[in-house]
């Protein structure tokens, strides 16, 4: 029996992934350029998008990626915390001076997101955590210390609650506040268990709220608000079909530990690649409904601490004044 595969495929907002997918024949793609380091369990890769061939290839659009993946940060170590704070921080830095943004452009950050809705609460709570300074500029710019540049940030809800498309609060905002640069923040959908509550990724490429989840709005880029938008995300859902997908490959390696006759145990299973394998599983499970959107269940916990740490990385990186020594007063 054939089965039609071809209205599947995998959802993952990750460029990283995104990449390991078109790569996995392994041979190089044009017009993609990667690279990675290590640093005591925090491993940054670099994704740069140079042609259209690269970007049909991988399915993401032309531009540069930061990966930040963290593999124990679900385990609660402040000081791996603050570490991975630190990281970003340097690595946002980075980011700002190859789009060649001042040290002084304002900056407007959004966070995406339902803040009634804890795996989509990302972006609200990193807006309740950064340092804005905007209003100090418009009232009493004379009293404003050196090593502080203009940030404001607003946390505009969603079309379900607010009847009003995101992007179009966010470019009525641009329009009126006039920001150099916009910093969106937004839970993102992955395609690996193991990236879930500990990855970071950093894009210049604007953002389209939903699209990881299949429900794409309005994108936030430089077409859309006439400013240069970064995205910030982080992988805070799996679908149902990849958890059983991630479940067949637990299964595979244990019993290959055991025998070399896996198929004899897995059937028709163990001899599918591992895209086809996915496909299946969605189709079986999208007629019934039931390819839930999943989250850990310290996803409360998490979400708390991920938002610090990104509010924590941008108050260091947005202002000079504030560094590793003192970035806690600014955050709570």
């Amino acid at each position: 029996m054939d089965l039609d595969l071809s209205a599947y495929s995998v959802r993952t907002d990750l460029a990283l992934e995104a990449h390991d997918l078109a790569s996995a024949s392994g041979s190089a793609i044009p017009g993609v350029h990667t690279s990675s380091k290590d640093e005591e369990g925090i491993r940054v890769s670099l994704i740069d998008i140079t042609s259209e061939e690269g970007s049909r290839a991988i399915g993401k659009l032309p531009g540069h990626y930061i990966t930040i993946d963290v593999p124990e940060l679900r385990k609660k170590d402040s000081d791996l915390q603050d570490r991975v704070a630190t990281v970003f921080a340097r690595e946002f830095e980075k980011f700002l001076l190859k789009l060649n943004v001042p040290a002084n452009a304002s900056v407007l950050i959004i966070g995406l997101g339902n803040w009634n809705v804890t795996p989509d609460a990302l972006g609200p709570m990193v807006v309740e955590n950064v340092m804005v300074t905007r209003h100090y500029f418009e009232l009493m710019p004379g009293q404003v210390s050196p090593g502080y540049r203009p940030v404001s940030s607003v946390a505009p809800g969603v079309l379900g609650t607010t009847g009003i498309e995101t992007s179009d609060i966010v470019q009525g905002i641009v329009e009126r506040s006039k920001p150099d640069l916009v910093i969106a923040i937004d839970a993102l959908a992955s395609r690996s268990l193991e990236r879930v509550n500990t990855t970071i990724q950093i894009a210049d490429t604007g953002i389209h709220p939903g699209s990881g989840i299949g429900n794409k709005r309005k994108g936030l880029t430089l077409d859309a608000l006439g400013v240069p938008v970064i995205a910030i995300g982080v992988p805070t859902v799996v679908y149902a079909s990849t958890i059983v997908n991630n479940a067949f490959d637990l299964m595979h390696a244990h019993f290959a530990r055991q025998t070399s006759n896996t198929g004899q145990i897995l059937g028709l299973m163990d001899t599918m690649q591992e895209q086809e394998r996915l496909e299946l599983v969605k189709e079986v499970l999208n007629p019934l409904g039931h390819d839930l959107l999943v989250t850990p269940k310290e996803i409360d916990q998490f979400i708390e601490d991920i938002a610090n740490i990104i509010a924590s990385g941008l108050n260091a990186a947005l202002h000079e004044a504030v560094d590793v020594d003192n970035v806690s007063a600014y955050t709570h």
